[in-house]
């Protein structure tokens, strides 16, 4: 499925069980250390949208990445976050799960997906431009997580 792990054993794309909110917490704080989200949100998401949640699971059961949407609103989802740790970064592990994500995303009826990325982060702006995904002709919108906290949002037509 997914490849291998940093220790060479295979790697697998599943969907979230609720035994793993503990590792996905971890996971979050591993992929973004300036800005996880909060237990208690990530406790929720997962009960709101545990079948918008996949999580890439190593050979030793750890988690090493996840991807996590909303379910379709008027045909349209938002992929809320896509976290990989870091040493498994730039090996192709974000792309299969956006891969799978939007395929999901598809035979659940959605006709158009929507993202935010931060502006600089050069390279999941080029994964997601690599997957179809189209930039807001205005460019970033400044402060829209607050200030100092700018996002391009993009989005994708299915």
């Amino acid at each position: 499925m997914a490849g291998q792990g940093s220790g060479g054993g295979p790697l697998r794309i599943r969907a979230v069980t609720e035994d793993d909110l503990s590792h996905v917490v971890r996971l979050d704080a591993a992929a973004f250390p300036a800005d996880p989200y909060p237990f208690f949100v990530l406790r929720q998401l997962l009960t709101a949208f545990p079948e918008f949640l996949l999580v890439v699971e190593d050979s030793a059961k750890d988690l090493r990445g996840y991807v996590l949407a909303t379910p379709p609103y008027d045909a349209q989802s938002w992929i809320l976050s896509l976290g990989i740790t870091p040493e498994l970064r730039r090996q192709g592990l974000g792309r299969e799960l956006m891969t799978r994500i939007l395929a999901l995303l598809r035979t659940k009826g959605t006709h158009s997906v929507w993202l935010s990325v931060e502006p600089g982060n050069d390279s999941a702006v080029a994964l997601y431009r690599a997957l179809g995904f189209v930039p807001e002709p205005q460019g970033p919108r400044l402060d829209y997580f607050g200030p100092g906290e700018h996002r391009l949002l993009m989005s994708l037509a299915l």
